[in-house]
């Protein structure tokens, strides 16, 4: 089975993305197998295969990225491995999940976060997402998730509190006021 680590962020490659019309294509998973080493595999289900817009920041920061890389390449000369990922080591190796997640555990410390696993920022951006209102099935596709149902599953918790800040929202509208018996309502039932 095919671990929830940063394989599909690692194994994308610069053919996948579209920097021009913000799109990136979830193609592969690298992962490390006892059989084969670092290898690319399929995504983890048919529904993984997918296709997400990518914000303008994130293509900002992908353009420069692309830029160091080529200069990365022009200073490796012969040395550099054309491997065609978009991260990479300096030599353009790709990079394993283990090294990934040891260099962002190192950026949690220094900015002096809490320690999370590299798959949390899934979660939290799935949570972020249904806070803001964005539909179960769009998130569901932009996880990759197989069913809705795991989604609903998985992000339970979060639709019960925005049920509650829903209901609580209700009952503050359907309150009376206190404007006095003449006021009108604050609000009427439409049937």
């Amino acid at each position: 089975m095919i671990d929830q680590g940063p394989g599909e962020l690692l194994g994308l490659r610069w053919e996948d993305l579209d920097l021009v019309g913000g799109i990136a294509g979830i193609r592969r998973t690298l992962q490390r197998t006892n059989s084969s080493g670092l290898t690319a595999l399929p995504t983890k289900t048919q529904s993984s295969e997918r296709r997400i817009a990518l914000p303008t920041p994130c293509l900002r920061s992908l353009e420069q990225h692309l830029s160091r890389q080529l200069q990365e390449r022009e200073a490796a000369d012969e040395s550099w491995q054309n491997s065609g990922y978009v991260f990479t080591r300096p030599n353009g190796a790709p990079i394993e999940g283990t090294t990934l997640t040891r260099h962002f555990t190192a950026l949690l410390r220094r900015a002096r976060l809490r320690r999370i696993r590299f798959h949390d920022l899934r979660h939290s951006t799935a949570t972020l997402l249904l806070e803001q209102g964005v539909e179960l099935v769009v998130i569901k596709e932009l996880l990759g998730h197989a069913h809705i149902g795991v989604t609903a599953g998985a992000y339970a918790h979060v639709r019960l509190r925005l049920q509650r800040q829903a209901i609580d929202t209700l009952g503050n509208a359907l309150s009376p006021t206190d404007d006095g018996p003449d006021a009108p309502p604050a609000a009427a039932v439409v049937r």
